[in-house]
């Protein structure tokens, strides 16, 4: 079904694009409006995010899952326009004053390290932790969904953060 869907886009056809609307209309507001509280932003974003995926159209694999795409496309423009809205909380996970080659490795090696370690963790606790952290879902969204209560859901949090901590070698907070 994927297929048709981008070839239509990638014909330009108008049906395409209603088409993509009326599937991932609920997904892409699903993952806009928890980084972008405020209703005009994340309305501008779901703009701006059917644009991005229109202008990409002709560049889009039939082969592959549209679902992804879209949601990373949606998540990217939502934290972009979270950071023009606040540049005063930068987003990023750059360190001031850390420009150096030397310090540009580390960083990566840094990451590189703490994918490894989440891709490692059991699916459901993966999940979890791209909820809050990735797609900056609320405690609360999180536990309406799952069935659990925010308190529920903040000490998995916590727990999950203890074992990343203790396989990463951080230091100990307590």
């Amino acid at each position: 079904m994927d297929r048709e869907l981008v070839e239509l886009l990638k014909k330009r056809s108008p049906e395409g694009l209603a088409e993509l609307r009326r599937r991932f209309d609920a997904l892409i507001r699903y993952v806009v409006e928890p980084i972008l509280p405020d209703a005009r932003d994340a309305e501008e974003c779901v703009s701006d995010v059917y644009m991005r995926i229109w202008s990409a159209a002709p560049r889009l694999d039939p082969e592959r899952p549209l679902r992804s795409y879209i949601t990373a496309v949606a998540r990217n423009a939502a934290v972009s326009m979270a950071r023009r809205a606040r540049p005063e909380a930068e987003l990023d996970e750059s360190v001031p004053g850390e420009d150096s080659p030397e310090a540009e490795l580390l960083r990566r090696e840094r990451l590189k390290t703490l994918r490894s370690a989440v891709s490692n963790l059991p699916a459901g606790e993966r999940r979890l932790l791209y909820r809050k952290y990735y797609y900056r879902q609320s405690t609360a969204q999180i536990a309406a969904e799952l069935g659990m209560t925010e308190r529920a859901v903040e000490g998995k949090l916590y727990r999950l953060k203890r074992r990343l901590r203790d396989i990463l070698g951080g230091e100990d907070d307590g």
